[in-house]
């Protein structure tokens, strides 16, 4: 044989193992041939660049043998693959023939099922004395039909994180979530931060993660229990509680007929009972009514739910079994809680908060929110133009809302195609500006040019919940006149200086600027009453805190001596009446902020410097002590 009727040959035996793989896909399908291969141990085989292995790999895999370790040389492969094309001809053709006895079964039975069901409901209608009639048998025809359709996941489904890698922008929340769920001793968490960001996503994975992990307390079979605080509706009599369970007395409250009857109470579980073994999430349980927050707190301890009735009797033969040992012993509830909200610490309760650990997630970047654009777009198989992930992140920093601004852009691409969905299909950046401007929405941040200085201005920070922000500050200072008309006293009045200032600004942010005065003061050795002052805070936001002291002391600083301030650089921290900068709190929400604002630099007092986030990147953060430190980064050289 030449040398090219050799390589015709061999092309035309990897052609033929190619084939009877794409035959053992369909016979079994993708799934089931990789769990096949995974439990023979046989994937190597299978993935394999040398034309022996695959073959016995295929041949391990048709036979079920896992017995069969002889790679087949170029004499033994002829007859190994004629063996394997047997085997598998065998085997479609026992398919072809169970998929025709299957048909010809469920064809018999949709012939005679709705006659069988008419038969069965009219003998069930027979032996319950009537009870049903006309109207309700109509009701629940109603209700079957409905059961048969689906219009499939929503678009939201689709698009949601299926793993815990996922998850974006939330590396740390994630890890010390799975940190306090994959350990032998679990803890109680409640996750803080905004929405949109993941929180009910990362919990329901973190169970699925801790499945896997050996170290784990969870078995296979640990539910996940999701209910919403802002829902749960309870009795305070509990007569009716969702959430822990309650008791269904038999005169006033209606239990079953055969226990009314016999005047026996029915207990009736709550979500506790069925999170036994697992997860009992809870979103926005800072909106739970106290009361009913405590008795949870109860249930915590207890790790039991215990049920009383008045109408319980121990000693009554008709009692039944179960009834009497939930009575008797209670219900077990033993699981984790996991609580998620968008409040800040300070307004959850106290005593759940002192049961649980504490992980916050941080709000998503404009990168961040654009990532997940990204992996939503290969979800949906379709095409974007490039401008459409930076316009989705200019309006939204939650993940959730930028996957329906995603989803409504699709949709309208859809639309526009006037055809059936396909993979050539292209969210344009007109599409998603039809969604934007259908939403009534308005950016949500616009960066603006930071280069240069400017007299008199300066960015500071504040935090609003969990998100940070720009707090833009101006001052004008101008010297007053030396007036020589009028007696004394009129001339000393007309050279005293005013300071004015938002009065909507806040008190103790007007204390802020009575401290930079003092300090201007230490600082230059100038009276400050020699200035009319005007100090502004664009926008008239409220400030509640001292935080603000640094910037209202380098903004008039700036106005009075005309030296200009970088507009680059945002500064966060309380003056103290000797120049120092104290420390402020919401470090890593203002940290945030100023990254969307487009500041390049923030300057933080020293003993803040340990609340920046580690993995902090895109902007320098210069600790400082003192005011003069400050002057150091906010002055502009040019």
């Amino acid at each position: 044989m030449s040398v090219l009727d050799k390589k015709d040959a061999e092309r035309q035996l990897i052609a033929d193992v190619e084939a009877l793989y794409a035959l053992v896909i369909d016979l079994w399908g993708a799934d089931h041939l990789v769990l096949k291969g995974a439990k023979l141990g046989i994937m190597d085989l299978i993935n394999s660049s040398d034309l022996g292995e695959r073959i016995l790999g295929l041949e391990k895999l048709v036979f079920q043998n896992p017995t069969l370790d002889k790679v087949p040389g170029p004499k033994e492969i002829p007859g190994v693959m004629e063996h394997i094309k047997e085997e598998i001809s065998s085997q479609m053709a026992r398919r072809i023939t169970e998929d025709q006895i299957e048909r010809m079964i469920n064809e018999k039975i949709a012939d005679r099922q709705d006659e069988y069901i008419q038969d069965m409901k009219r003998q069930v209608l027979a032996e319950q004395g009537g009870v049903e009639n006309a109207a309700t048998q109509e009701k629940l025809n109603k209700l079957e039909k409905m059961e048969m359709v689906s219009l499939g996941r929503s678009a939201m489904e689709k698009l949601r994180p299926e793993t815990i890698e996922e998850v974006v922008g939330q590396s740390q929340g994630v890890k010390s979530l799975l940190a306090k769920i994959i350990s032998p001793f679990p803890q109680h968490v409640i996750l803080y931060g905004p929405p949109g960001v993941g929180k009910t996503t990362t919990a329901r994975l973190a169970l699925a993660r801790a499945k896997e992990m050996g170290t784990s307390v969870f078995g296979p079979e640990a539910p996940f229990i999701e209910v919403d605080g802002n829902t749960l509706r309870w009795d305070p009599r509990d007569i009716t509680n969702p959430l822990i369970g309650s008791v269904h007395d038999p005169i006033y409250q209606g239990a079953k007929r055969d226990l009314a009857d016999s005047g026996v109470p029915e207990p009736k579980l709550g979500l506790v009972s069925e999170a036994n073994g697992g997860i009992l999430f809870i979103d926005e349980i800072g909106e739970m009514d106290d009361l009913l927050l405590n008795k949870l707190l109860k249930v915590l301890e207890d790790k039991r739910v215990f049920f009383e009735s008045s109408y319980y009797d121990p000693e009554d033969p008709a009692v039944p079994a179960y009834i009497k040992q939930i009575f008797d012993t209670g219900v077990p509830a033993d699981f984790i809680l996991i609580g998620a909200t968008t409040r800040s610490p300070g307004e959850i309760n106290p005593a759940i908060r002192s049961r649980c650990a504490e992980v916050f997630f941080s709000p998503l970047t404009p990168e961040d929110i654009k990532e997940i654009l990204a992996a939503s777009v290969k979800k949906l198989q379709v095409q974007c133009e490039p401008e459409v992930l930076e316009i989705i992140s200019q309006f939204t920093i939650e993940g959730r809302k930028a996957n329906n601004l995603l989803a409504d852009a699709y949709s309208r691409a859809l639309l526009r195609q006037a055809g059936p969905a396909s993979q050539d299909l292209t969210i344009t950046v007109a599409d998603v500006r039809e969604a934007i401007q259908s939403a009534r929405l308005t950016p949500y941040v616009s960066p603006k040019n930071r280069e240069g200085g400017k007299v008199g201005s300066i960015a500071g920070l504040g935090v609003a919940g969990f998100l940070g922000s720009l707090i833009e500050i101006e001052a004008v200072a101008f010297p007053i006149k030396q007036e020589t008309e009028g007696n004394q006293a009129e001339r000393k009045a007309m050279l005293s200086g005013k300071i004015r200032f938002n009065e909507t600004a806040g008190s103790m942010a007007k204390d802020s600027v009575f401290n930079a005065s003092s300090v201007f003061r230490l600082m230059t050795g100038e009276d400050l009453s020699k200035y009319d002052v005007h100090i502004n805070v664009v926008g008239g936001g409220n400030i509640d805190g001292p935080s603000a002291g640094v910037a209202f002391t380098l903004a008039i600083y700036s106005a009075v001596t005309g030296k200009r301030l970088r507009q680059d650089v945002a500064v966060t921290g309380e003056i103290s009446l000797q120049g120092d900068v104290k420390p402020v709190g919401g470090i890593p929400e203002k940290l945030y902020g100023a990254m969307q604002a487009g500041m390049k630099t923030v300057l933080i007092p020293k003993e803040n410097e340990k609340d920046v986030p580690a993995d902090l990147q895109g902007i320098q953060v210069v600790p400082v002590e003192t005011i003069w430190q400050a002057m150091e980064y906010a002055i502009s050289v040019e």
